[in-house]
């Protein structure tokens, strides 16, 4: 049988794709470890990374993980695996939170795939304004269905509901900024020019918006020397809101794949995306952002969607840094 060589090549592209994925403050909580004598990625939880006082249950964290094992599953199906995944795969091991198997070849090539895979490298946040110009509501179908495949909702709510969402949104941005630990541990992973690379380099902090209708995440609050000058945010920001049916660690995971298939997809299309969490970790205000009227119920994440510039990344470590072989692999 033809088999793929899971060398010291594959492995870098496998990782770097991996870490590429979104995480709060880019934060990047993961680990990775090679079982190399079956042929196994398993993902882990990085606590050191976590950020526990803003989520102190592990939402956000699996979430971006989750995000990092979609992108790892793309690179994987792109170099020609079939990839299984399996989430939450040991109960005796909380912290290892999915497993890649790669022992089996994939039998056809999408195209779909390749265009994901290319999205992976040039996927950014945008904390800048966006164009008035519409999504296609074809465009949204396809990111709906995507969130689908990950068995997770994306709905667009109407004008009311955007409306009652952006209050939310700053009301938390309210209380996260005036809250002594929170904003202490939001302005640690603002990063200067020595700072190891993950946090949020000033270079990638972005304005307020001049109205204040639409309310970005206020880093100028934490750190008034980094204050921009406001801008001019679209007056009518097509929201996205991520659900789940339930709300266990198992469905967050299941959301951070969904969030990445999402914003890759959007990628595709031209279309750029900002993610409003800040309303999800205050957990008053994430059960207010529930739509009694939808199911399923569990809102795991809002997104900002438009047309506009393609945004800088943010720093992410090296390979060498986030991945342990427990046996070597081919050089």
């Amino acid at each position: 049988m033809f088999t793929i060589a899971l060398d010291a090549a594959a492995l870098e592209k496998l990782i770097s794709a991996a870490v590429a994925a979104p995480s709060l403050h880019n934060s990047q909580p993961w680990h990775f470890r090679l079982r190399a004598e079956t042929s196994t990625l398993e993902v882990r939880a990085a606590r050191e990374r976590a950020v526990p006082v803003t989520d102190p249950q592990g939402q956000a964290l699996h979430i971006s993980v989750g995000a990092a094992v979609l992108n790892l599953r793309t690179a994987a199906r792109h170099l020609g695996w079939a990839p299984e995944v399996r989430l939450l795969p040991d109960t005796g091991e909380p912290d290892l939170l999915a497993t890649v198997e790669l022992d089996q070849p994939s039998r056809a090539h999408l195209a779909p795939t390749s265009a994901l895979y290319d999205a992976i490298w040039h996927r950014h946040t945008i904390r800048t304004p966006f164009s008035a110009d519409p999504i296609p509501p074809t465009v949204l179908e396809q990111l709906a269905e995507a969130a689908r495949l990950e068995e997770a909702l994306l709905f667009f709510p109407d004008h009311a509901e955007r409306e009652r969402l952006l209050r939310l949104t700053a009301e938390a941005e309210r209380r996260s900024t005036t809250d002594p630990e929170r904003s202490a541990e939001s302005r640690a992973w603002i990063q200067g020019p020595d700072a190891p690379p993950y946090g949020i380099p000033a270079s990638a902090l972005g304005p307020q918006d001049a109205t204040g209708h639409l309310p970005m995440r206020d880093f100028a609050a934490l750190r008034p020397a980094e204050h921009l000058p406001p801008a001019d945010f679209e007056a009518e920001p097509c929201l996205a809101v991520l659900a789940t049916e339930h709300d266990r660690p198992v469905d967050w995971l299941r959301a951070g794949m969904a969030l990445e298939h999402v914003l890759l997809l959007a990628t595709v299309h031209g279309v750029r995306a900002s993610l409003l969490h800040q309303a999800l970790e205050w957990p008053s205000l994430r059960w207010e952002a529930r739509d009694p009227e939808l199911r399923p119920g569990f809102v795991q994440m809002v997104l900002r969607l438009g047309y506009g510039q393609e945004g800088t990344a943010t720093p992410r470590l090296a390979v060498p840094e986030v991945v342990d072989a427990e046996e070597s692999v081919d050089r």
